[in-house]
C-alpha cells in the first residue's frame, strides 16, 4: 500500500506522567488545549493560570513571580477606557479599579506559587518569538491590550536572549522544587498577523531554542505540537475555519500523542476506562424509564465507585444517582 502522508510517533519519555502527578501548564492557547484534555481526564493540573501569553520572556517573567510570590511592579498597571490591566497578563485579568484587580494578581500568584511547590511537570508553550517593547520603560510585555503602537517597538528575540531568560527561571524553579520536569512545545497555531514569512521566522527561533534547552537540561523535553499538525497532518481540513487554529480532530490527534508519549502504564489504562464512562455519561436515553436503562445506570455507578479509588468522581456519581 502507498502512504500518501509521513506520520510522526515521538519516542516513548524516559520520565512519565502519573495520574497523580501535579501538572502546571502556561503559555499560548495551545497551553490551554492540553490543560483542558488533563483536566477532563482528571488531571491534578492547573490550567494557563495567568491567561494566554506568548512570547518566551514574558511567560518567564511570569513564572519567576510566582516562584517569588510577589506583585508586578506598580508601573505595569495602567488604566484603558476605565478598565484597569496589567502588562504582565492578559486582559481576561482586569477590573473596573486598581484594588481589585491587585488583589486578584496577588491571590493567582500566591496560588500559582503553592502549586509550583508540589507540581511534578510544568507544561509551557511558546507561541511566537516576536516581543513589543515599552518605549517608555524598555520593558516587554506579554499584551499590548490594544493601546497605540507608538507606545511600543517591535522586535524579534534571539536565540540567546530565549537561553538566557530560560536559564534564570529555570534556576528560580529548581530552588522552590528541584524534582520538576518542564516540558517545552512550540504552538502549531499561525501567528498570520506577523505575515506567513515572518511567522516561519518567529517559530524557527523558538523551535531551535526549545531544542538546544532540551539538549542542555536533563529534566527538560521537547514535544512536537507544531510538527504533528505541520508534518505530519499536513493539510487544511485539520484547521477551523479560521485557518489558523488546529480543529478538533487535530487536537484529538496530538492528544493521542501526547498520551502515548508521556503517560505511565497504569495511566493510560486509566484514560481507557474512563473515556468509556464518559461515552456512557453522555448517553441520552430515549426511554429513561425502562427496567433496561436503570440496569446500565447501575452498571455506570458500580463503575465510577470502583475508579474513586484513583480520582474524585462525586459529581459524576451524584450525576447518575439523581437518575435512578
Amino acid at each position: 500500500m502507498l502512504n500518501f502522508r509521513t506520520e510522526l510517533t515521538p519516542l516513548k519519555a524516559n520520565r512519565q506522567i502519573d495520574l497523580k502527578h501535579a501538572v502546571l501548564t502556561v503559555g499560548s492557547c495551545f497551553a490551554d488545549t492540553i490543560g483542558e484534555r488533563l483536566l477532563e481526564n482528571k488531571f491534578k493540573v492547573l490550567t494557563n493560570p495567568f491567561g494566554t501569553a506568548y512570547n518566551p520572556h514574558s511567560i518567564h517573567t511570569l513564572l519567576n513571580n510566582a516562584v517569588h510570590n510577589q506583585l508586578p511592579p506598580e508601573h505595569t498597571f495602567f488604566t484603558n477606557n476605565e478598565i484597569h490591566l496589567n502588562y504582565q497578563f492578559h486582559s481576561a485579568l482586569s477590573a473596573l479599579t486598581k484594588t481589585v484587580l491587585e488583589k486578584q494578581v496577588k491571590e493567582l500568584t500566591q496560588h500559582v506559587h503553592i502549586f509550583l511547590k508540589d507540581a511534578q511537570w510544568l507544561f509551557i508553550t511558546y507561541g511566537t518569538a516576536w516581543i513589543y517593547t515599552r518605549n517608555d520603560t524598555g520593558e516587554v510585555v506579554s499584551n499590548c491590550h490594544k493601546m497605540p503602537a507608538s507606545l511600543f517597538t517591535k522586535a524579534l528575540l534571539t536565540q540567546k536572549k530565549i537561553l538566557d531568560s530560560f536559564a534564570e527561571c529555570y534556576t528560580k524553579l529548581k530552588a522552590i522544587n528541584n524534582n520538576i520536569n518542564i516540558i517545552l512545545t512550540v504552538s502549531p497555531v499561525r501567528h498570520l498577523k506577523d505575515t506567513l514569512e515572518l511567522n516561519s521566522v518567529s517559530k524557527s527561533v523558538l523551535r531551535l531554542a526549545c531544542h538546544t534547552l532540551a539538549e542542555q537540561y536533563k529534566d527538560v523535553y521537547y514535544f512536537p505540537a507544531y510538527e504533528l499538525l505541520l508534518d505530519d497532518l499536513r493539510d487544511y481540513r485539520f484547521y477551523k475555519g479560521d485557518l489558523i487554529h488546529p480543529s478538533d480532530e487535530a487536537v484529538h490527534y496530538i492528544w493521542d500523542k501526547f498520551s502515548a508519549t508521556w503517560f505511565t502504564p497504569n495511566t493510560l489504562q486509566f484514560l481507557e476506562a474512563w473515556t468509556k464512562i464518559q461515552s456512557a455519561l453522555n448517553h441520552k436515553a430515549f426511554h429513561p424509564t425502562t427496567q433496561a436503562h436503570k440496569a446500565f445506570l447501575k452498571n455506570l455507578l458500580n463503575q465510577l465507585e470502583e475508579l474513586q479509588k484513583q480520582v474524585s468522581v462525586k459529581q459524576e456519581i451524584d450525576f447518575v444517582k439523581k437518575q435512578l
